[in-house]
């Protein structure tokens, strides 16, 4: 049975990872959640992922490797740490959002990547650009507005119309694919049409967590 540690920085994730792992239909996954909501709060306090920060989330990162099968980081202002995490960890150690881009670019075409965070802009700028070089797709990354503001006052109806919004209006500027770059996003998905739903990292970023496990 693969064991998937996930740190998460926001504590909704840890019920959003349950239901995507219960919609990908793997089986015999146990997740074991982590929850530091202080690191994504000094970052954005600082503005932008600071070395200090990055040197804490490396140490869970490392500590939580130490009991599981893979570790997934579900936040996607910490993602550029999982490099660092991930090259002495004794077992694999990914960023929920790696497997996102990767499906997001992988037809080419003009791939829109909605943050609702400010501090998630340019970590997730430079991971959908290095996932495009490999397949022409061309990516613009932009905030939705006053979405974390929704999200932080608890008003998770309106954080989730507005994701669904920019989703649309993203459609309608000429986006063939669309992706939603937070995990806590995910659940705005389902306000749109099957067939013009954006992209989601839940899923795809377990799945990729889980055959990581098994490989390993």
């Amino acid at each position: 049975m693969p064991r998937i540690a996930c740190l998460h920085t926001i504590d909704s994730n840890a019920a959003v990872f349950d239901e995507a792992l219960r919609m990908t239909g793997l089986t015999g996954v146990s997740l074991h959640h982590t929850v530091r909501a202080d690191l994504l709060s000094s970052a954005e306090r600082a503005g932008r992922l600071t070395p200090e920060i990055a040197a804490e989330t490396v140490a869970v990162l490392r500590s939580l490797s130490a009991e599981v099968d893979a570790v997934l980081l579900t936040c996607s202002t910490l993602g550029p740490v999982v490099e660092i995490a991930a090259a002495d960890a004794p077992v694999p150690v990914l960023r929920v959002d790696a497997a996102l881009a990767a499906e997001a670019v992988k037809d080419g075409g003009m791939v829109a990547v909605l943050c609702a965070v400010e501090t998630t802009v340019e970590p997730t700028r430079c991971l959908f650009e290095a996932a495009a070089r490999s397949t022409g797709a061309e990516v613009t990354v932009q905030v939705v507005p006053q979405a974390w503001e929704a999200f932080r006052a608890g008003d998770l109806d309106r954080y989730r119309a507005l994701i669904a919004r920019a989703a649309r209006i993203a459609r309608e500027d000429g986006a063939t694919q669309v992706a939603l770059a937070q995990a806590s996003m995910a659940g705005a998905a389902a306000l749109l049409p099957e067939e013009t739903r954006p992209l989601t990292s839940p899923a795809v970023g377990l799945t990729a967590a889980v055959i990581a496990s098994r490989a390993g």
